[in-house]
């Protein structure tokens, strides 16, 4: 094993399932100690203690990251557990499947506080103690939609597109302090909210067969090959790349129309 995060301490947000969790369980292989922030208490600890078992070291904190308290507490307990913080991945969000004029306010301001809000938190708390460290990371999840619109996802695609912003101006605001930000932007990944989004068609399979037309490897995405992306830019590996964006999207974004052929050597086992 590498353990290219030997003795980091990294914080990450939707720690409990789908990207997140594939993050934390790689980032426990690297030798980091993880928090998992969640609101999925249940997931949440059976992911920390799987990777306990694995001989990791893992906390999960049940927080909302769209609570500033919660942030802050989920902090401060990081730095009691494992005596201070190298590493904030913010990944936590969620989508509605909605046209602007269907979106409750209440639905709009829940999206952005946790898609954009949380980010906020997290530097204004986390800050004091990534400043401590000779070199820091701060890794935020983005998307295609950071990019692109996207049917019937107003919402979430604009708050995609001030994740990506943010980033950069968290770049800019602390490279004096050795912290260097960067932006992973994922395509169609197979998590459970790409699912639950599946469930708006009558059959979510064939819708999937028909997004990933579009794409030119034709396979979803794993977490896993988000959170290889993610490792990237939370070590020396990356060293001088701050304030920039990663689109890992199997080629979704590098043509405006594309159909790929009923087969590709990605849907082949190694």
């Amino acid at each position: 094993m590498s353990a290219r995060l030997q003795n980091q301490v990294a914080w990450i947000s939707g720690a409990a399932s789908g990207m997140g969790e594939g993050i934390a369980r790689l980032f426990a292989r690297e030798g980091a100690a993880v928090v998992l922030v969640d609101v999925q208490a249940g997931k949440g600890s059976a992911v920390a203690e799987q990777i306990r078992a694995e001989g990791g070291r893992a906390v999960f904190i049940e927080c909302d990251v769209a609570k500033e308290a919660d942030v802050r507490s989920s902090i401060e307990r990081t730095e009691k557990e494992f005596g201070g913080l190298q590493i904030i991945v913010n990944c936590a969000g969620i989508v509605h499947v909605k046209l602007l004029h269907e979106l409750d306010e209440a639905d709009w301001d829940r999206l952005m506080d946790i898609n954009v809000k949380s980010i906020f938190f997290s530097i204004k708390h986390g800050i004091v103690l990534l400043k401590k460290n000779p070199r820091s990371y701060v890794v935020n999840i983005g998307s295609v939609g950071s990019f692109i619109g996207q049917s019937s996802t107003p919402a979430y695609t604009a708050s995609k597109g001030a994740v990506m912003m943010l980033s950069r101006s968290i770049a800019l605001d602390y490279a004096a302090d050795g912290v260097r930000c960067n932006c992973v932007c994922p395509g169609i990944t197979d998590t459970p909210m790409l699912r639950e989004h599946l469930k708006m068609n009558a059959d979510p399979e064939a819708a999937l067969r028909e997004r990933l037309r579009r794409v030119p490897i034709g396979v979803p995405l794993t977490p896993d090959d988000i959170a290889k992306a993610v490792l990237y830019f939370s070590c020396e590996d990356s060293a001088g790349v701050t304030g920039t964006t990663l689109v890992v999207d199997g080629g979704y974004l590098t043509a405006a129309e594309w159909r790929h052929p009923d087969h590709t050597k990605f849907m082949d086992p190694l």
